[in-house]
């Protein structure tokens, strides 16, 4: 049986924020942590939190169909009450690691919203260095509506990159791996070396 998409339990984190008097709650996310190539991206969206202004079927954007996605994606761009998309490049992730490039990210974005956020909430373990509150949640996009919104975008955003770059470099297969480490993918950095958007930390042992 599906199971039907709840507000009450999407909506938990926001609703105690709001209930302690913060009025704009800002989720943050990144996608494209893993992957050997391209850039990871990190957005931020402050949603309008009215039971009639919500996006009905936000989730965090791995269980969710490409189709999906895109009709989020879209709904939560023309309904947020502001938004962000930033990208960390690979030569970066190369020079300050991983972890610091999404640190980085998120950062940029939640700073460069046009609205300044009363409060923040971040996927994970997450600690940013931000002049706003912050709050962590574990499993957030999927447990929180603001986190999952952030996820959907960045993850839409990320993949329409590395279809343009499976545009540029086509022996990689981008639009199908999106730069993730699959056989295929790596099968084809032995055959034909790296290209400029592989990350050299990411695959020094092919």
């Amino acid at each position: 049986m599906k199971k039907v998409w709840n507000p009450e339990e999407k909506l938990q984190y926001e609703r105690a924020l709001l209930a302690k008097g913060y009025r704009y709650v800002a989720g943050v996310d990144e996608v494209g942590r893993g992957p050997l190539s391209g850039p990871v991206v990190c957005a931020a969206v402050v949603m309008p939190l009215e039971e009639s202004e919500l996006v009905i079927g936000v989730d965090d954007s791995k269980k969710l169909s490409e189709k999906k996605r895109e009709e989020l994606s879209a709904k939560i761009r023309e309904k947020a009450l502001c938004y962000t998309v930033i990208e960390i490049d690979e030569k970066t992730i190369d020079e300050i690691n991983i972890l610091e490039a999404t640190r980085l990210g998120m950062k940029r974005a939640i700073e460069s919203l046009s609205i300044s956020p009363d409060v923040v909430l971040t996927d994970g373990n997450m600690t940013i260095d931000i002049p706003f509150p912050q709050t962590s949640v574990i499993h957030g996009d999927a447990l929180s509506y603001s986190i999952g919104a952030a996820s959907i975008v960045a993850k839409v955003h990320r993949d329409h990159l590395m279809d343009e770059y499976a545009k540029d470099y086509p022996q990689y297969g981008f639009e199908k791996n999106k730069g993730y480490g699959t056989a295929a993918h790596i099968q084809a950095i032995k055959e034909y070396g790296l290209c400029p958007i592989h990350r050299r930390t990411f695959t020094k042992k092919f």
